[in-house]
């Protein structure tokens, strides 16, 4: 592990929140499982999802109906699709803790489900005929979600539950194949193209419902209510429940920043997120492009360990010291609005979270490169998650040498050079997919230095 710069203790201490969570979370395992590459565009396309849920009594279980619609926009016909029930990746089929797994999907229209695979993370359905390039289609199912008894992503806090990656979703074909990549505790298995969303949630009026997208609650049946959440071009869908406390203010660029937080977390620590919450969009829409989803959602408890983005939605465990809210605030571009595979190349989001952390919060990175250990030959930044997963104690790289590499790449195209580069980089992956390759290519067309040894030698690969 590389020595950190000596950073005021604020700061150092949020870096640590982030890095300590991470490094006391579980692998995942498995192997990456991907059909013969092709040179089919990512597909399906366009998927809206359309979605109806009943919570019960305490917000740990959740049933309803689900929709989905897409579009085949690859040149071959479209002959099958998965669902990533990435809730059952933890504990797999449930077998680790002899309960059904916490996600189920049952009554399947629009096409005939197999049994999952991929420890009950991938749901294959047919379609009842090959779909051609541009054609619709959709499929529909009951599901079922039960919140595990842990404090996680997926999990729950004493009365607060979090519900992030709980909601099947699509996975994605293109020139690889299926991505039906294993689930991992440390960092992120996801890959996900910009979707719609409208999710309407029942729930008892006493829970206060953070959700992705631009949400409103309206009176439902005697003690309950319904908050109906729309959400555009995002990647993921999350939400959280229970008796929170909240506040709204809307920031100076325009964005409604909405806080919910735990009775018993310090009052200090989320003034202090709040404030810096408010001030990480605005700044961060200017630097990379206007925040487009209008409202963004803070979710603060006292023990959830570190942070964890969704599009509009943050979960934060929050000290006196505040929480990590700049970096999981920074990923609304770096994986939601530019979005990357995950599992395949993560540096392309924490990397670059961390260096808009490190900028917001004016750490000293001029010489942080020079502190860079590496563990082996074998690790480089561009690394899968494949790689971390079987190396957790090296994982901290791709947060620590990656904002110093791009720190480093600032450096050496200049300050003003590195902003006008990822503003463009961002616009011209705006609701896509970026790629290292594309960011190399990118980086180089603003400089007539040739960047390979650059690249080389902050193992960019």
């Amino acid at each position: 592990m590389p020595s950190l710069p000596a950073w005021t203790s604020r700061t150092a201490a949020r870096l640590l929140v982030v890095l300590l969570a991470l490094l006391m979370t579980q692998s995942g395992t498995g192997s990456e499982a991907r059909t013969a590459p092709s040179t089919q565009s990512a597909t399906p396309d366009r998927p809206r999802y359309d979605v109806t849920l009943r919570g019960n009594a305490d917000g740990s279980r959740w049933t309803g109906r689900q929709q989905v619609s897409f579009r085949n926009a690859s040149t071959g016909p479209l002959r099958e699709v998965y669902l990533r029930l990435w809730g059952n990746g933890v504990d797999k089929c449930g077998t680790a803790t002899g309960t059904p797994p916490a996600v189920r999907v049952s009554k399947v229209r629009g096409g005939t489900a197999s049994r999952p695979t991929v420890n009950c993370t991938a749901l294959r359905i047919a379609l009842p005929k090959p779909l051609a390039h541009g054609e619709h289609a959709s499929v529909s199912f009951d599901v079922s979600i039960t919140v595990p008894e842990r404090n996680d992503r997926f999990g729950r806090e004493g009365a607060f539950r979090f519900l992030g990656n709980a909601l099947p979703v699509l996975a994605v074909h293109d020139a690889k194949g299926w991505h039906l990549d294993p689930y991992v505790s440390t960092g992120e298995s996801f890959y996900a193209l910009a979707s719609d969303f409208r999710v309407a949630l029942d729930h008892p009026s006493n829970l206060k419902i953070p959700a992705t997208g631009r949400t409103s609650t309206h009176p439902g049946r005697p003690g309950r209510s319904v908050t109906v959440s729309v959400a555009r071009r995002v990647r993921d869908f999350a939400w959280a429940a229970g008796p929170f406390r909240t506040a709204v203010e809307t920031t100076p660029g325009g964005v409604r920043v909405k806080s919910y937080w735990a009775p018993e977390t310090s009052a200090t620590g989320v003034n202090l997120t709040r404030k810096d919450g408010a001030a990480a969009v605005d700044r961060f829409g200017k630097e990379f492009g206007h925040y487009p989803h209008g409202e963004i959602d803070l979710v603060m408890t006292s023990e959830f360990g570190g942070g964890m983005e969704y599009p509009g939605l943050v979960l934060l465990g929050t000290t006196e010291e505040g929480g990590a809210v700049v970096h999981e605030v920074a990923h609304q571009w770096w994986y939601d609005i530019v979005g990357n595979d995950e599992y395949g190349a993560p540096w392309l989001d924490e990397s670059f979270a961390q260096y808009a952390n490190a900028s917001f919060y004016d750490w000293d990175t001029r010489d942080c490169w020079s502190e860079v250990d590496w563990p082996s030959d074998r690790t480089a930044l561009t690394n899968s998650m494949a790689y971390w997963a079987a190396h957790r104690g090296e994982y901290h790289l791709v947060y620590t040498a990656g904002s110093c590499a791009l720190a480093d790449l600032e450096h050496t195209l200049g300050a003003d050079t590195m902003a006008r580069l990822l503003k463009r980089y961002a616009h011209d992956h705006w609701y896509g997919v970026s790629t290292t390759a594309a960011f190399k290519k990118a980086a180089q067309s603003v400089t007539d230095e040739d960047l390979s040894p650059f690249w080389k030698r902050h193992r960019i690969r």
